[in-house]
């Protein structure tokens, strides 16, 4: 069988997974595959200088080592999500798992900055589709809300830890080795992935009516998310294609409500808690990317921390985000809910955002940094396993692909406009001090104060709006404790 025919082929369920280590063993593959997507986005920074200096990047030049990620990243989510219900979660994972391994390999051995931005292209398009279809895969392996809130608590940290870890790794690799490590350490992971996924993961029952896939509504939606990501990432240069982004937006949505098989079915927008999720998301997203990029430039242009020390100083963040999302996020939703742990977990990371808005020029990492990335790693830690389920609760099991998507869109849209809105405000605010004729250190550090404080207010935003506009039952959270009682007693 050629390439072609058996990523179109029908994908039949020989073996049904219903063993209870083979789920979690897929699980495992599963949040492997997305944490080698989700180190992408952070990884990179620290190792930017090395970058530069061995590629002859020019400033304007470098920052497309990480836009034409987020680029087609963005743009492609909802077209991934679709094309995983349509040819089929596994199979869409498997292939864009191979194009994103084969992507850091180019990326890992580009000889020129040309080269290097397109291989971070193409390494978008495969993380794209990865993220897309992985949560739809892990929703379909878990139907128990017990195992389902375990599940989502290991990919949970995958998605809130990720961040820290890639900081962590990233000054770890630039440190001890060559920039080129960023991209390569994707190669083994990449192949682990595929090789288990191979195996473990489930395919779905074919269906009696393939659904077809919405050609024009797939290049109008992919063509206004390019847009909106390109005008949000060259800041206030990008007006235009941000405009042009929300036309083709609209002439999506007119084409969608009249089209007899909608990439994106306009009802879905109806439903309540999934809507406020993707509000919640994005905010949160605004802050958290824009919280790992400024504390990791304040770390090393303030604090003048080398490669390694940044890496470091992000891993008490990293532990404290493994315990709370493998120990206690899980065991918060089955006993209370997902609201109640979703707008605690934000307020704390509202609070680690406030602490960070205080940190002075001179400043030590124990007293001023580490007790503000210790709230934000347990507030991050507690609040996304919550946000993900109910993102997806809603959802019927043909439109999971979809709503993972939707999710990671908002996630993805939010990120980037967050670090766009959040690094503009810091660099406003640096310019006007040092107009004033304030000393260069305390320039920048005004800067990433105003920035901080504004991610706080995005975080407290997302608690707000997830404490006031979710409407979930308390017969969801007793129907968790319930099923987490049954399971304590098989």
């Amino acid at each position: 069988m050629s390439f072609v025919e058996w990523v179109t082929a029908p994908d039949h369920e020989e073996h049904p997974m219903r063993d209870k280590q083979a789920r979690w063993l897929a699980l495992y593959t599963l949040c492997l595959g997305d944490l080698m997507i989700v180190l992408d986005t952070n990884i990179v920074n620290v190792a930017l200088p090395a970058i530069q200096g061995d590629l002859g990047f020019s400033p304007t030049a470098l920052a497309w080592v990480l836009n034409a990620y987020m680029l087609t990243f963005g743009g492609f989510l909802l077209l991934g999500g679709r094309l995983g219900d349509v040819f089929g979660n596994r199979r869409v994972f498997l292939v864009a798992v191979v194009a994103f391994t084969v992507a850091s390999v180019a990326c890992g051995l580009a000889p020129s900055s040309g080269l290097l931005v397109a291989g971070r292209a193409v390494q978008g398009l495969g993380g794209a589709a990865v993220s897309a279809v992985a949560l739809a895969l892990i929703m379909g392996l878990f139907d128990d809300p017990a195992e389902r809130a375990k599940a989502m608590a290991v990919y949970g940290f995958v998605m809130s830890g990720g961040g820290a870890l890639g900081v962590l790794l990233g000054g770890v690799l630039t440190g001890f080795l060559t920039w080129h490590w960023v991209f390569l350490v994707n190669v083994p992971i990449g192949v682990v992935v595929w090789l288990l996924g191979s195996r473990v993961l489930p395919r779905r029952p074919a269906a009696v009516t393939a659904p077809r896939l919405d050609v024009v509504g797939a290049v109008l939606v992919t063509g206004a998310l390019v847009l909106l990501v390109y005008g949000i990432v060259t800041g206030g240069a990008g007006l235009p294609y941000v405009a042009g982004g929300l036309a083709l937006l609209a002439v999506f949505v007119a084409w969608e409500a009249h089209s007899d098989h909608p990439l994106v079915p306009l009802r879905l927008f109806r439903l309540r808690n999934l809507v406020v999720a993707q509000v919640v998301g994005a905010l949160w997203a605004g802050a958290m990317f824009a919280t790992f990029f400024l504390s990791s430039l304040y770390l090393q242009q303030v604090l003048e921390y080398g490669a390694l020390a940044v890496g470091l100083a992000f891993l008490p963040t990293s532990v404290v985000m493994a315990v709370c999302s493998l120990r206690w996020s899980d065991k918060l939703v089955i006993r209370f809910g997902p609201k109640p742990p979703l707008v605690a977990g934000l307020a704390l990371v509202a609070a680690g955002l406030g602490l960070l808005a205080r940190v002075p020029a001179d400043g030590g990492y124990v007293v001023d940094i580490l007790p503000a990335m210790l709230l934000t790693g347990i507030g991050a830690g507690i609040a996304l396993n919550p946000v993900l389920i109910v993102a997806m609760s809603d959802t019927a099991p043909a439109e999971a692909g979809l709503a993972s998507g939707l999710a990671n869109t908002s996630f993805s849209m939010g990120g980037a406009l967050g670090l766009a809105v959040l690094a503009s405000v810091a660099t406003w605010r640096t310019d006007a001090l040092t107009a004033a004729g304030v000393g260069h250190a305390d320039a920048l550090t005004g800067g990433f104060q105003i920035a901080f404080g504004a991610g706080a207010l995005f975080a407290l935003a997302a608690a707000v709006a997830g404490g006031v506009l979710l409407k979930v039952t308390s017969a969801d959270a007793v129907a968790g404790v319930d099923a987490e009682a049954e399971t304590a007693a098989a």
